[in-house]
């Protein structure tokens, strides 16, 4: 393949992305001075819109003391750590001055192997808090400082308080807890989170976790700014007429879903409503009824869109939230996203970009490869044991993918920054020296069917990643 990819003129990077359903192929064009040039072409409109849709977030939390949010995140972040320790020392390997290394860790607690590195970010996060010594040389780990049953039962009733504090609904103690309580059996596989998260098929917890909290509903409401102020753009132009295109990619409980369509209001909208799972497709039809213009179809972002019946430049916006970070690679889902988008399209992302303490004991066994997955990230994420990005790693996939970012928010100094979660956006790139897949695929055509990529996309960059996949 790299010989053939080497005699094309047009192709100056390349990576192959491994995956189990078909590798695909990532190629980028020679460094062209055209696409620094255009960077800045939406400055009047992005600035203004960032502005707009910060107000927006910060009217749908009005009355909160957002100062006080991250002292309580970090109540909610203590209580997890103490929950971590509480589970390792139950191991009885810490409870003597005997070292141990991260593996004995993980088959001492009788870990599935899909959630091994959920077990040694605990050790890591530990180390980084002082509750656990590792020694530097070794990576060997001894010396847990494991909490009483008071000071655990004390924490947990300020977990309450915190939890009430950041807007999370009563049911959300009620998860934490009974996650906490299950972790050993979770992390074995014995039993599902599902089954904590939608007890009895309810998804009040899901919603408190992606719509009812304080950040959540700040990022949910500026994202859906963006999607209204893009709607309102497109009013008066030549194709104003027809309804506003907008897919969105793994809309879960609707939390976001909700704050959108309130935003759009009466304009005319085909908003197709998309989730791996049919449980959500349904819970979706139940909850929005016959709203004019949704429809809800199964999509997974992992997978080529072309082969789940989408079409390129068929949409106006995508939305993703709280899904991106699921992706096996994410610059192959970029790609292909901006690939559905008409060229001057949106793009809107909320995405967690710290990692709270709390998920590392509930959320975190979601995202755990499936136990069928030969590998798991294979974009820089690979071989690190973490599963978000931060906003800036985020910024620099939508450049390299092919997109003009806009600027993060929320803003820089604004209160709930520090809590990590982010509404990511930008538009598609015009595409000056980029490859044109189609004839790359026609050169590659040559090879052995099972030495061919099962798909090619164009990009603007190739980023550094520890993938096995072919760089040049």
């Amino acid at each position: 393949m790299a010989d053939l990819l080497s005699a094309l003129p047009e192709v100056a990077a390349w990576q192959l992305v491994p995956s189990g359903t078909g590798d695909t192929l990532l190629v980028a064009g020679p460094v062209d001075d055209a696409r620094g040039d255009d960077r800045d072409a939406d400055t009047g409109w992005a600035e203004q819109a960032v502005v707009d849709a910060a107000a927006s977030g910060d009217a749908a939390v009005t009355g909160t003391d957002l100062t006080q949010l991250p002292a309580l995140m970090r109540l909610l972040d203590e209580t997890a750590l103490l929950t971590m320790a509480r589970v390792l020392d139950r191991t009885r390997l810490f409870r003597d001055a005997a070292p141990h290394t991260a593996a004995e860790v993980v088959a001492a607690l009788g870990t599935a192997p899909r959630h091994a590195w959920i077990v040694r970010r605990w050790l890591r996060t530990l180390t980084a808090e002082n509750r656990l010594g590792r020694d530097p040389a070794t990576g060997h780990y001894r010396d847990l400082t494991a909490p009483g049953r008071t000071e655990y039962a004390h924490a947990r009733r300020v977990l309450d308080e915190a939890r009430s504090g950041m807007g999370y609904p009563e049911s959300m103690t009620r998860f934490f807890f009974a996650a906490a309580d299950r972790l050993p059996l979770l992390l074995q596989d014995r039993t599902s989170l599902q089954e904590v998260l939608f007890p009895q098929g309810e998804t009040d917890t899901a919603e408190g976790n992606y719509r009812d909290n304080v950040p959540s509903r700040w990022a949910n409401h500026a994202a859906a700014d963006l999607i209204a102020r893009e709607a309102r753009r497109r009013e008066g132009r030549e194709d104003g007429g027809r309804p506003l295109r907008v897919l969105e990619a793994g809309a879960g409980v609707g939390g976001t879903t909700e704050a959108v369509l309130s935003a759009l209001g009466s304009t005319p909208v085909e908003y197709l409503f998309t989730d791996v799972s049919r449980f959500f497709l349904q819970t979706s039809r139940t909850r929005f009824g016959t709203r004019p213009g949704l429809r809800q179809a199964l999509f997974d972002i992992n997978r080529d869109p072309t082969a789940q019946g989408l079409t390129p430049a068929s949409h106006d916006v995508i939305l993703a939230a709280n899904v991106l970070h699921n992706a096996r690679h994410v610059g192959r889902a970029l790609a292909a996203l901006r690939e559905l988008l008409v060229p001057d399209g949106l793009l809107v992302l909320v995405e967690s970009c710290r990692e709270h303490y709390q998920a590392l004991t509930s959320m975190y066994l979601l995202m755990s490869p499936q136990a069928d997955e030969e590998s798991w990230f294979t974009d820089l994420r690979a071989g690190q044991d973490r599963v978000f990005l931060t906003e800036g790693e985020w910024a620099r996939q939508l450049d390299a993918a092919g997109f003009r970012p806009l600027p993060v928010l929320p803003p820089d100094g604004h209160p709930l920054t520090a809590l990590g979660q982010h509404v990511v956006a930008g538009r598609p790139r015009p595409g000056h020296g980029r490859p044109d897949p189609g004839r790359v695929a026609r050169a590659l055509a040559q090879l052995p069917e099972t030495a061919r990529p099962a798909r090619v996309h164009a990009v603007d960059s190739v980023p550094p990643t520890t993938t096995s996949g072919a760089s040049r």
